[in-house]
């Protein structure tokens, strides 16, 4: 029996982290500052706190500006409106990100239209999906970016590699499918309604999961050898009672005897979110100052 080997999201990101650094001293040479990124959150969700504080940490740690702005779930929708209009217009933001989730009385589609498309580093604005969609010069979402990053550092090139995509949500399904596309994969966009999803996972060289249920993907669904990346994060009962754990989409110690290589949970494409957001952040700076994108990035 064969074991797959587990992708290592984490210290890849780190590295990507360490080499978006790189570039900053040059630019704040070059212009006069740091690039900044601002984030957004409204409300006291722990998660999103969580992931607020976090992306603040990493973007410093890169020697980047962060600003912050911290809003009561009360908020009204032309008051958060009326911040991402400040944003726009601020020269020392080179990236806007309006944490999601956000209250229900919040038309979330109306802000992320709202942010300027060359500080959109969440790559959620249609201008930015459009492009992407046509194979323009556009600022990617950061956890599809991710896991394509994640699968040519381990399969080198895809041309030709038949994927399977399974979700089909604005943030993860759609544009993955676009980036896979663009590196010539043969493409198949899988979701709840597929007719026997596992037969069609069961031919995929690629297999991402970003479905947001636990465990759907079992191992013996996987095709020898295929290479999975697993977007899931799911919260389910633990071994002691009141504990949880975290598990992916897919059934990972099912999926080691039949795959090449998988990104567990946690661990896989989590920490490559971040990341990519400092990347996006780092290549808006370039864009928006006229200067060429940084290379290998």
């Amino acid at each position: 029996m064969t074991t797959g080997k587990l992708i290592d999201g984490k210290a890849f990101a780190a590295q990507l982290r360490e080499r978006v650094g790189t570039y900053v001293p040059a630019f704040h040479q070059a212009q006069g500052r740091a690039p900044g990124l601002a984030v957004v959150l409204v409300g006291e969700d722990p998660a999103s706190a969580v992931y607020v504080r976090s992306k603040g940490k990493a973007t410093r740690e890169a020697g980047m500006e962060s600003f912050e702005h911290r809003l009561q779930d009360d908020v009204s929708q032309g008051d958060l409106m009326a911040i991402v209009a400040q944003l726009n217009a601020d020269d020392a933001v080179d990236g806007i990100l309006v944490q999601l989730p956000l209250p229900d009385h919040i038309d979330d589609k109306a802000v992320i239209a709202a942010i300027d498309p060359a500080k959109d580093v969440d790559g959620f604005h249609v201008v930015n999906a459009g492009r992407l969609a046509v194979g323009e010069e556009a600022l990617v979402p950061c956890t599809p970016l991710g896991c394509l990053m994640l699968l040519k550092d381990h399969l080198g090139d895809l041309a030709g590699l038949d994927a399977v995509v399974i979700g089909r949500s604005n943030i993860v399904g759609k544009p993955m499918a676009q980036l896979l596309l663009q590196e010539s994969c043969t493409v198949t966009m899988a979701h709840s309604r597929t007719r026997d999803l596992e037969a069609v996972v069961r031919r995929a060289d690629i297999v991402v999961a970003g479905v947001g249920r636990a465990e759907m993907v079992r191992g013996d669904w996987l095709k020898p050898g295929a290479t999975v990346i697993d977007v899931g994060i799911n919260r389910v009962a633990g071994a002691q009672e009141g504990k949880t754990r975290l598990v992916g989409d897919v059934a990972t110690a099912e999926a080691l005897a039949h795959v090449g290589a998988i990104t567990p949970v946690p661990g896989g494409v989590g920490p490559m979110t971040i990341a990519c957001l400092l990347r996006n952040t780092l290549v808006a700076a370039h864009r928006r100052a006229g200067m060429p994108d940084p290379e290998g990035l």
